[in-house]
C-alpha cells in the first residue's frame, strides 16, 4: 500500500500526463475522427494494463467497472469532440471544473460543504465567462460547451472511483472499464463512419494518449484514490489545467488573449478556493 504523501505526489505526475495529453489529442484531430482517437488510445491502454493485471480480473466488479467504463466514455468523448473546435488551453482549463463539480456532486449524496465551495464556484463561473463567453453568446466556441459537458462526467467518474477504489484490485478494475471505453468508441467510429485512415500520421500523439495519459494516468489515478479522497485528489489534479496551457503555448503555438488569461486565471483560483479543507 503506498504511503498517503507518495500518492499525493503521483496524483501530481497524472496531472502533468494528463495536461500535456491535451496537446497530443488536439495534434490527433487533424487526421482522425474523435471516435477512431479514442478508440486507439483506450485500446492501447488496455493492451498495456492487461499481462500485468489479467490475474486480478474478478466478475465480482464486472458491472461496477463497465458503469465507470460508461461514464469514462461519455466524458472522453464529449471533450474529443469538443477539442476539435477549441484549444489545448482552453480546453484543460474548461475540463478542470469538474474539480468543482466533484463537491457539488458530493452535496446530492449528502455531504455538506462551506462557504468556501460557493466562493469557488463563483470565482469559476466568472472565469468561464471570460474565458468563453467574454463576447457574448453568438460568438461562444461549440467546443468550449463540449468540453464543459465532459467535465461533469469526469467529476462524477473521480465520485465513482473514489466510491470503489476501495473495494476492488485498482489494475483489474482499470482494464475492464479502458475496454468498456474502447468498445463504445468503436462502435461510434462506425456509427458515425468516421475513418481510419489516418492512423500512421498520428502515432506519436496516440503512443502518448494510450500508454502514459490511459495507461498509467488513469490507472495511477485509481490506485492514488485509495490513499486519498476524490476532494483533495481533485484539487491536486486541477493542475493538468496549468500544463495543457503551457503544452499548448510552448508545442502548439496557441495564445490566450487578455479576457481569457484573466478568465482562466480567476478559473484556476476558483478550483483551489473550492477544494480547501476545513479549519478542523
Amino acid at each position: 500500500m503506498i504511503a498517503r504523501r507518495s500518492a499525493r505526489f503521483l496524483l501530481f505526475i497524472t496531472a502533468v500526463i494528463w495536461g500535456l495529453a491535451f496537446v497530443a489529442q488536439r495534434a490527433g484531430m487533424d487526421h482522425l475522427g474523435p471516435m477512431v482517437f479514442n478508440t486507439i488510445r483506450f485500446g492501447l491502454g488496455s493492451l498495456i494494463l492487461y499481462p500485468i493485471f489479467r490475474k486480478h480480473l474478478n466478475r465480482n466488479y464486472l458491472k461496477q467497472a463497465f458503469l465507470a467504463g460508461s461514464i469514462l466514455f461519455t466524458g472522453a468523448a464529449f471533450q474529443q469532440w469538443g477539442i476539435v473546435y477549441t484549444t489545448a488551453g482552453k480546453a484543460g482549463f474548461i475540463t478542470g471544473l469538474y474539480i468543482v463539480f466533484v463537491p457539488v456532486l458530493g452535496l446530492l449524496t449528502g455531504h455538506r460543504e462551506g462557504k468556501k465551495l460557493w466562493i469557488g464556484i463563483a470565482l469559476t463561473l466568472a472565469g468561464l465567462w471570460q474565458l468563453s463567453f467574454s463576447q457574448g453568446f453568438k460568438s461562444v466556441n461549440p467546443g468550449d460547451i463540449l468540453v464543459l459537458a465532459g467535465a461533469v462526467m469526469w467529476a462524477l467518474h473521480v465520485r465513482l472511483i473514489g466510491r470503489y477504489a476501495e473495494r476492488y484490485h485498482p489494475g483489474g478494475f482499470a482494464v475492464v472499464q479502458f475496454t468498456t471505453v474502447t468498445i463504445l468508441s468503436a462502435a461510434a467510429a462506425l456509427i458515425l463512419k468516421e475513418s481510419w485512415g489516418g492512423i500512421t500520421s498520428v502515432w506519436l500523439p496516440l503512443a502518448y494518449s494510450g500508454f502514459l495519459s490511459v495507461g498509467i494516468g488513469f490507472t495511477i489515478q485509481i490506485f492514488a484514490q485509495k490513499r486519498v479522497k476524490p476532494a483533495p485528489a481533485a484539487m491536486i489534479m486541477c493542475l493538468e489545467a496549468v500544463f495543457a496551457a503551457l503544452g499548448g503555448c510552448i508545442l502548439l503555438g496557441e495564445t490566450l488573449t487578455t479576457a481569457e488569461i484573466s478568465g482562466a486565471v480567476l478559473m484556476f483560483a476558483g478550483m483551489i478556493v473550492a477544494q480547501l479543507p476545513n479549519r478542523k
